[in-house]
């Protein structure tokens, strides 16, 4: 346990680090900043890897998720796809903000009890369909996630155009089309995620013979999030919403996900 305290406070100092000097290319331009904080990500990443991996197989008996694990996974992810963005699609900013969410996340699970009580529990019959729904639903957080952050990448973009404020930040902005674009593969590949993995979930609850917990208040808003985002996707390909009021439905939907994440308290068996 303390080698694991020790790297994974290392991780987030190499973050810490990574964070600043993205930052520092984001005021004033400095692609060496930038390669610097590149590198140090790709640390990071190196460093989670290895540290999920020594959880994985310290605990591979164990019959529990906690949520350490659950977010860690989550971040781990994060740190993933922005290293796939910035190799593959040189899209300005957004690994930077991704990773702030990414930093914020890892940042906060210090707070959480590895393999506490209260976890995400794994019933030996269903355990490979909980694993599935667990899967499925980090990388629909992480899909949906970035989409929101492109959404609010349109608004603000969208708003100092039309202000005519034509800083240098704003000359690094990808066009709107592009923002707009990525929103959307964001919102095709995270919309059906979260079904799959609220399918799954239904599936085991019915399995093991708990039909009152459908009712169970992280089961409905998690239902609630999701009709949330269809009604986007509707008005998005029928509908033909202009872009700014679908950026902003996007962002309350993604609010309306952050305040079902905040409420687990409320559920009986999340």
């Amino acid at each position: 346990m303390g080698t694991q305290n020790w790297l994974y406070d290392t991780i987030l100092y190499m973050y810490a680090l990574s964070l600043l000097f993205y930052f520092s290319d984001f005021i004033d331009a400095n692609r060496r900043a930038k390669r610097i904080g590149t590198g140090l990500l790709i640390f990071v990443w190196v460093l989670q890897t290895v540290f999920i991996l020594v959880r994985v197989v310290d605990h591979f008996g164990l019959t529990s998720i906690s949520a350490f694990e659950y977010w860690l996974g989550f971040s781990w992810l994060l740190v993933t796809i922005s290293l796939v963005i910035s190799r593959f699609f040189k899209i300005e900013f957004v690994v930077f903000l991704v990773n702030l969410v990414g930093f914020a996340v890892l940042a906060l699970n210090m707070y959480s009890t590895p393999g506490a009580e209260g976890g995400y529990a794994l019933p030996a019959t269903m355990r490979e369909l909980l694993i599935v729904h667990i899967s499925l639903i980090l990388c629909a957080y992480v899909a949906l996630t970035i989409g929101s952050i492109f959404a609010g990448m349109y608004l603000f973009l969208h708003k100092q155009l039309k202000s005519k404020r034509w800083s240098k930040v704003v000359r690094r902005f990808p066009s709107l089309d592009t923002i707009e674009r990525f929103s959307d593969r964001a919102i095709i590949i995270g919309v059906p995620l979260l079904a799959l993995s609220l399918s799954v979930a239904v599936t085991v609850l019915i399995v093991e013979n708990q039909w009152e917990l459908l009712l169970d208040w992280k089961v409905l808003s998690s239902f609630a999030v999701l009709v949330i985002y269809i009604v986007y996707v509707i008005q998005r390909a029928m509908l033909n919403r202009p872009g700014t009021q679908l950026a902003r439905l996007h962002l309350a939907a993604f609010i309306v996900l952050i305040l079902n994440l905040s409420t687990n308290f409320l559920s009986t068996f999340h």
